[in-house]
């Protein structure tokens, strides 16, 4: 059975109800399968109470009986779709285990690994060597969250086994199906019934053994029931999330400089971001506290000389994370960090034999692109001395890392999209094209590049608002840092009207995916740990993500936060 084929023929046979997606990757490179309703991520209250959203899973087992029943699940309900739509939208993996499947290994992956079992997993995402299924399988469940998880396998007659949530949210099922209790625990089904997963909270299950033959009949009788339910009133991982997501910009932006902006050692972007968000946030919201005299404590030491700045050989990376200094100095009236980030701009004056500026990858990579505008774009602002200019549009304009469809290369040499990447070329165009001048006679070039790219990442951006960690891989998780910034170089364009409307939709999305992957404690869903260039696909696919606190991710999400409050507030409006 090549389950690829069929989940392909069934998008395009009802593509009124579903498109082709991924919600994993196999240690074959096989993408995990997924048909998405076209509403299992929805925007608003009103519509998400109006649907029941289910996911079907099949094929945990990796079984050809399993996936054909997932299959013939699938096509039933397309049948029923008259009686149960708008209230019952279903999402399917209808082969949970394509490896099991394709090597005929069942019920393991062939790397070891049984995807059935083991659950909830706890690290290697998304890098397991043996069981990738079941970390992907696991976060993308738990933040697609759906009303019911309801897996089908093959059995000899029908029977049904039930969570204790789903009896919860769905009593009149509950009393007509009259399940036996899930097992075993540390099954998918049954870990996602326990506690609360991924600190969301328990979903619903529903599990059910059934006959080819009978499966018609007895799926006939389920939609029914339910689409007469109403999970949402009650709570539940949805609920959560969209909570969140209900978090004006502003609030978002105090939790999280509650958390990250303290640290300043080593000097680096991922901690300099973070002090520059908080100093926007108070300069944006006058109720906050004035960070400015903990900030100046912090980086004392580095003024007087007690502590060395940058280490002998210091990359852009470190040098951007002076990237606070301007705002300090404005706030302060202390014009000693605005000669320390002049003095450390000069740095770029001197060049590699190929012309690239010493602090930078003589190979052009991407996140040099965000560093050097920093630096070189507030040397400008704060000396009038447009030398600095020609140094960045040159490093810009020279670098030919973007591709033909639009998308950038993490340098000359390495032909992936990775996720951040491109949100460090979108970060750093705008962060040039901000301090740029509209009469410098490169700016209409850049210009062209940056909405020629942001339009190519327009067009992968997922259901969810967010970007892969490669960019153009289906199955490749969704990663948050590379969203924070491609979501920030939205805000600024349209804010600063370099960017029309047509780019308006796909802010509201990306904001609204961050703020789900959000908690109140500065917590995240998924930063992609510190990636230099790698050698493979696989290499970029297998880079560690990082769930909780991560100071990358949670500055560069302060800086989305703030950027989205300041948009909002100079607007008067905001378009879902």
């Amino acid at each position: 059975m090549k389950i690829d084929q069929h989940v392909t023929a069934l998008a395009a046979q009802a593509s009124d109800l579903w498109q082709l997606d991924g919600c994993g990757v196999t240690r074959a490179l096989r993408v995990i399968p997924l048909l998405l309703h076209h509403s299992a991520w929805v925007a608003d209250a009103d519509t998400a109470a109006a649907q029941t959203q289910v996911l079907l899973v099949g094929g945990l087992s990796g079984t050809a009986a399993d996936v054909a029943l997932a299959l013939q699940a699938l096509a039933a309900y397309r049948e029923d779709a008259a009686q149960v739509q708008p209230q019952l939208a279903l999402s399917a993996v209808p082969c949970a285990n394509p490896d099991g499947l394709a090597q005929s290994v069942a019920p393991e992956n062939g790397v070891g690994g049984v995807p059935a079992e083991g659950y909830p997993p706890v690290d290697n995402f998304y890098h397991d060597a043996t069981n990738p299924e079941a970390r992907y399988l696991w976060r993308w469940i738990c933040y697609q969250a759906p009303d019911l998880v309801l897996e089908v396998c093959a059995g000899e007659q029908p029977h049904w086994e039930a969570s204790e949530p789903f009896v919860r949210a769905f009593p009149q099922a509950a009393a007509t199906l009259r399940p036996a209790f899930l097992t075993p625990s540390d099954s998918l089904l049954g870990a996602l019934a326990r506690t609360a997963p991924d600190h969301l909270a328990p979903l619903a299950c529903l599990r059910l053994f059934c006959p080819p033959e009978a499966l018609p009949d007895t799926l006939y009788k389920l939609w029914p029931l339910l689409a007469q339910a109403t999970p949402h009133q009650l709570g539940g991982a949805r609920q959560v999330l969209m909570e969140r997501q209900a978090r004006p910009p502003l609030t978002i932006g105090h939790r999280l400089a509650a958390v990250y902006g303290y640290q300043l050692d080593p000097v680096v972007y991922t901690q300099g971001v973070a002090i520059s968000g908080r100093l926007r946030l108070a300069q944006l919201d006058g109720q906050s506290p004035d960070p400015t005299p903990g900030i100046a404590d912090l980086v004392e030491p580095y003024l007087s000389g007690a502590k060395p700045l940058f280490p002998g050989q210091a990359g852009g990376a470190n040098l951007a994370g002076l990237v606070w200094a301007d705002e300090l100095a404005a706030a302060t009236g202390d014009q000693r960090y605005a000669k320390l980030l002049v003095e450390t701009a000069d740095r770029y004056r001197t060049a590699h034999a190929n012309g690239v500026p010493t602090p930078s990858d003589p190979d052009y990579r991407v996140e040099d692109m965000f560093f050097s505008a920093t630096m070189l774009g507030r040397a400008f602002k704060l000396t009038g001395d447009a030398t600095y200019l020609p140094i960045l549009t040159r490093f810009l304009l020279e670098a030919n890392v973007q591709q033909a469809d639009g998308l950038c290369w993490h340098d000359r040499s390495t032909p992936f999209y990775w996720g951040r990447g491109n949100g460090f070329a979108a970060l750093g165009f705008a962060e040039a094209l901000t301090y740029l001048p509209e009469s410098h006679p490169d700016r209409a070039a850049l210009l062209a590049i940056h909405r020629n790219h942001l339009a190519a990442l327009l067009r992968h951006q997922h259901a969810s608002g967010l970007w892969r960690q490669v960019v153009d891989f289906p199955g490749s998780y969704l990663e948050l840092s590379a969203t924070c910034m491609i979501g920030y170089a939205l805000a600024r364009g349209l804010r600063l009207g370099w960017l029309d409307a047509t780019f308006q939709a796909a802010l509201g999305q990306a904001w609204r995916g961050v703020a789900a992957r959000i908690d109140d404690q500065g917590g995240l869903v998924d930063v992609c740990t510190g990636t230099g260039v790698q050698k493979t696909l696989r290499a970029y696919l297998d880079r560690p993500a990082i769930f909780g606190r991560d100071e990358r991710g949670g500055a560069l999400a302060l800086w989305f936060a703030v950027e989205m409050a300041q948009y909002i507030s100079e607007n008067g409006f905001f378009t879902k």
